[in-house]
């Protein structure tokens, strides 16, 4: 891992001037790099400006967060090169438990053993790693780090950035990557359709005394899911999981304020003694939970992807591979229309990608919204309506494939570089 004076020089090593790329990408997270990444390996070549050092993302202890890959998503990973560095970091998901506040009628997920797992736990500061350490080795990428576009042009024959250090770059297409306060999609004016869901999530990360068997958990409880997703065992042999636990945005500050031990307890209490005694493995976040689904994702010679164009419950941890299948379709419709002698920025382009990600994106949080309501009704008739259904679910092979295929990601329009 290199230190923040070597990305300092890498980010230096671009010339002053006007430097001209495929793509201009505003936003150097997961995602944004991900899609710098893909699109070099296509021979698209992009400027990469994120304001964070990236020293400070992969500082230890700095991001306890960690995310589930699906596999369609460690597909992309694995054709980009990537597999190699991160195949070793990963928990697989072997299997799912979905159940009401931990009643009677749950269901499990369990795939055939031939179709591997239902995805992959990775921490966040891996995923990062392994991302920059790729880009510094890629002559395709140029990365701005601790830097910001001042000014964002579009027009005709292209975009051009003016950075707060004073080097322009210019390029073919905008692509914004900035997250869900991305200001440039503001800027653009495109509508949203969003709300609140008076939640927050905590997240955190747990040792405890059972192992877990490479089984998340999925525990739904009036308040707010409480998920336990698989992690690797340290390097002291203690088993792990990452935990995200939703609460009422009105409890929300009594639970920040609980003592490490009361958060514990609390935590332990809710768990049902599935994984035996606990106690805390990272530091304790938190962030409120809303949903946004951006109208349009494409302006002339702007592209918008990831949490820019769609924020989500994290309900069934679909946020970053809906953006990294943004990814996959926008490499794929770029390289094609450049193959037939178009540019990045060509409207035709835009249009098919906007066409083709906007009704799979929609649908996904649909589904997921629907889900977040459905197990938030308190009472018991809703209760027992729920644990029939999922009974009902446990029973039908062909049900339960549709939904392990949707955790898995292996639905609808895949993009090549999400194939195997």
């Amino acid at each position: 891992m290199s230190d923040s004076n070597t990305t300092a020089s890498t980010a230096a090593a671009v010339p002053a001037g006007k430097d001209r790329r495929d793509l201009i990408i505003l936003g150097g997270g997961l995602v944004g790099m991900t899609l710098a990444l893909a699109a070099a390996r296509s021979g698209i070549t992009a400027h990469v400006i994120d304001r964070a050092d990236p020293a400070d993302l992969v500082a230890e202890g700095a991001d306890g967060r960690a995310s589930a890959i699906s596999t369609a998503s460690w597909n992309l990973f694995n054709n980009i090169g990537l597999a190699p560095s991160l195949a070793s970091l990963g928990c697989p998901i072997d299997s799912i438990a979905v159940t009401d506040g931990m009643k009677p009628g749950r269901i499990d997920f369990t795939p055939k053993a031939e179709e591997g797992s239902l995805g992959r736990m990775f921490a966040n500061r891996d995923l990062r790693i392994a991302l920059f350490d790729a880009a510094r080795e890629e002559p395709g990428i140029a990365w701005h780090v601790r830097t910001e576009a001042v000014r964002k042009e579009r027009g005709p024959h292209g975009v051009e950035v003016e950075l707060s250090d004073g080097r322009v770059l210019s390029g073919s297409l905008l692509v914004a990557a900035e997250g869900r306060q991305s200001p440039t999609r503001d800027e653009a004016g495109f509508a949203l359709a969003k709300w609140e869901y008076d939640h927050r999530a905590f997240v955190t990360g747990l040792f405890h005394e059972k192992p877990h068997g490479n089984t998340a958990w999925e525990i739904f409880y009036p308040a707010g899911p409480f998920a336990l997703l698989p992690l690797l065992d340290d390097k002291e042999g203690r088993h792990r999981s990452a935990l995200v636990w939703t609460v009422a945005e009105k409890d929300a500050a009594g639970v920040a304020a609980m003592p490490d031990a009361m958060f514990v307890n609390e935590v332990e209490s809710r768990m049902h003694g599935v994984l035996g005694a606990i106690g805390l493995a990272a530091p304790r976040m938190s962030y409120p939970l809303r949903f946004h689904h951006a109208g349009r994702v494409v302006d002339e010679r702007l592209a918008v992807i990831g949490d820019a164009a769609h924020g989500m419950h994290p309900i069934a941890g679909q946020g970053l591979n809906l953006g990294l299948r943004d990814v996959g379709a926008l490499v794929e419709v770029l390289s094609e229309g450049m193959r037939l002698g178009l540019e990045p920025g060509d409207a035709q382009l835009l249009a098919r990608y906007e066409k083709w990600r906007s009704l799979d994106s929609f649908m996904v949080m649909s589904v997921t919204d629907g889900l977040t309501r459905l197990f938030g009704i308190p009472g018991r008739l809703p209760s027992a309506a729920r644990r029939l259904g999922m009974g009902a679910v446990q029973r039908l092979p062909a049900l339960k494939r549709f939904f392990m295929d949707e955790a898995r990601g292996m639905s609808g329009q895949l993009p090549q570089l999400l194939q195997a």
